[in-house]
């Protein structure tokens, strides 16, 4: 049997006196369901039958790891959960720590700072990039990213 309270919506004193007052029922909390963790495997279960997930090959140091990434993680929150060390800093597309050529595929990286120029060229940074479909991204340095930015910029 379910412990419960019952408490007024509205104080009765203050009800015409024809209307009933509309009881809440008030669970005693060890009937609540218990929340998962944000990042456990049995919430990522629950949720992945409304969130598409995509084949994402990462090239790494010479290593390849081929990941499944669902539409709404990014590349780089689900490869440092599969243990995957990806160089990062600040996972808000500013720092440019984490960039990659994107080889195949196609990913949104609409919350990042790179230009639309740098994108079309086939770069991304994987702090901001949510797949689009399947893909294979290959990890450079940052230089590499930083040079072509900035020759766009002076262009």
């Amino acid at each position: 049997m379910a412990t419960s309270l019952t408490r007024f919506s509205v104080s009765p004193p203050l009800l015409p006196h024809n209307i009933k007052p509309t009881p809440i029922r008030l669970f005693h909390q060890s009937r609540l369901p218990t929340p998962t963790p944000a990042g456990s495997r049995r919430r990522r279960h629950q949720f992945a039958k409304w969130c598409r997930a995509y084949k994402v090959t990462i090239e790494h140091e010479g290593e390849q790891r081929t990941l499944e990434v669902g539409e709404d993680e990014t590349i780089l929150g689900r490869a440092l959960e599969e243990g995957v060390e990806v160089p990062h800093d600040c996972k808000l597309g500013v720092c440019m720590t984490c960039p990659a050529r994107l080889l195949s595929g196609a990913v949104d990286q609409s919350e990042g700072m790179l230009s639309e120029d740098v994108i079309a060229s086939g770069y991304a940074l994987l702090c901001v990039s949510h797949p689009l479909s399947d893909c294979v991204i290959r990890t450079i340095p940052e230089d590499e990213l930083l040079s072509v930015q900035l020759a766009t910029a002076n262009d």
